[in-house]
Formats: structure tokens, sequence, C-alpha cells
């Protein structure tokens, strides 16, 4: 499963590159989550539609982590990416580990920092700061692109809270869970969509296509995948899956859509990925030991 989702949300950040050319990007964010929450509903609804979710106080966590986990970052990404590229988007999407790991430390009693982790920690640090450094933004010209990719490093945020609040949930249906949380993710995103950018645009064939993958194939099944490596393994090992994120979208964003290859942006990556993989080391002993 991690292995599957680091080649579906790296090829992700290609297909909003392309989606972007027929739909502005608020709507393409809700025509993402609208299709994956009508799917997972209805897969939900053929299951029963049990979600064993009895306590009250867990509904605003739920709400919470639907509004990091799908709607706040897709519509981050979505805007970011109209100024920035595919490659840099699925680079920052490699700095989750680094937030969840103080994270996990403060908030799981059994996702403690270590000294190899802090290690880890830091030399991955030093691939964000390169990341955001100045030559990282020479890259496509974009007036707004500093701001485009400090979009994109706030949706990694969202991602490494949300990862958090999951894991802290009770014993709950995944299936349940993922369908409830695209739903939510759709009523918050649908609005805010319509009062930024007016009515939803008619997008080409093309674009509808393609929102239609992505709603199907990195929002609901791999959002579903997710939960359930968080809920089984946790956030730290689930943070596995963005080793593989940047590496796929850098070269399919270079191969396909012939964007630039900075040094910058390939120095960034060896040190995001040095660092998390030390960081994680006994993790990655373990998956592929097993």
């Amino acid at each position: 499963m991690v292995a599957l989702l680091g080649l579906t949300w790296g090829a992700t950040f290609l297909g909003i590159e392309i989606a972007l050319r027929g739909i502005t990007p608020f709507w393409l964010a809700s025509a993402r989550i609208g299709f994956a929450a009508v799917l997972m509903l209805g897969i939900w609804a053929l299951r029963g539609g049990q979600l064993f979710l009895s306590e009250r106080r867990d509904w605003p966590v739920v709400i919470a982590v639907s509004a990091l986990s799908t709607a706040v970052p897709f519509m981050l990404l979505s805007w970011g990416q109209q100024y920035t590229t595919s490659g840099f988007a699925g680079v920052s999407m490699a700095s989750i580990p680094l937030m969840i790991l103080p994270l996990a430390h403060f908030f799981l009693v059994d996702d403690r920092i270590t000294p190899r982790k802090s290690f880890g920690f830091a030399i991955g640090f030093v691939g964000v700061v390169i990341l955001i450094g100045g030559q990282a933004f020479e890259t496509t010209g974009a007036q707004l692109e500093p701001f485009g990719r400090l979009a994109c490093l706030c949706a990694a945020g969202c991602y490494a809270v949300s990862s958090i609040y999951v894991r802290r949930l009770p014993p709950i249906d995944p299936v349940g869970l993922a369908a409830i949380l695209l739903a939510i993710g759709a009523v918050i995103v649908i609005p805010l969509a319509w009062a930024v950018e007016g009515p939803p645009p008619r997008p080409p064939q093309e674009t509808l296509i393609v929102l239609a993958i992505l709603g199907l194939i990195p929002t609901a099944a791999a959002n579903l995948l997710r939960i359930v490596v968080i809920r089984t393994a946790g956030p730290s090992f689930m943070s596995l899956t963005n080793y593989q994120v940047p590496v796929w979208s850098v070269i399919l964003g270079a191969s396909v859509l012939a964007e630039p290859l900075p040094p910058s942006l390939l120095w960034a990556l060896a040190f995001i990925l040095s660092g998390v993989a030390l960081s994680q080391w006994e993790a990655l002993k373990r998956l592929f030991a097993g």
C-alpha cells in the first residue's frame, strides 16, 4: 500500500497541472473531492453505512481531519500549482515526515523522537531550507511563485497534522471514515469555490476525464489506503510514502510536461529524502523485511 500510494500521489501533481489548463483551482479541488465523495459514499452504503463512532466529542476531530486532509490542502495545491511546477509541489510533500516527527513525539505515546530521528530531522530541514531558497524560486518566472510554493508547503503541513488526528481517533470503519471525510470536505470546498470563483465553469472533455481520474484514484482510493496505513501502522510509517512522491512528481513533470530540473530542486530532494530515511530507518527495515 505504501508503494502504491507513492506512485499514485507522485503522479497526482502531473494530473493537477494538466487539469488547471481547463478549470479554475478551487473548482478543480471541488471536482476532485466531489467525485471521490460520491464514489466512497456509494461503497460505504453498500457495506451497510456503519461508522462505529459513538462519542460526540470525536466529531469535531473528524471535521478537523476532513478540512486538513482534503478541503484545505486540495485548494492550496490547486492554487499554488498555477504559479509553480508540479515537481516542486511533489518535493514539498517530502517535508511531511519532518513535520510529523515532532507532532508524533508530543501527541502519540508510541512514536517518540530518538537521536537518530533528530539527526535525520536536521538533515531533512536543510533540504527544506534549500527547497524554499532563492534559487529554488527561479523556475517558472511567475510573479506569485513564492506564494505558490508557500501554499504547497502549507498543504504539506495540513497533511501532517491530519495524520496525527487520524491516529488518535477511536476504532472506526476505515471505509466509513474515508467517505465521511470526503463528504465533509465537499461541503466545505464547494461553497468556497462558488463564493471565490463564481458558478462552476464548463471544462472541456479532456479536463473532465482528468478530473474524474483525480477523484477516483488519488483522492477516493488513495484516501482509503492512507487511512488504513495510518490506523494500522501509524503516521510515521505512513510518511514512508513521501519518500517516493517527490521522485515520481519530478520525473513525470520533467518527462511529460518538460518542466525544468534546477540543481536546487535536486539538492533539496537529496537532503530531504536522506533525512527522512535516516529518521525512519527502523520502519524501512520492517518494510523491506516484511
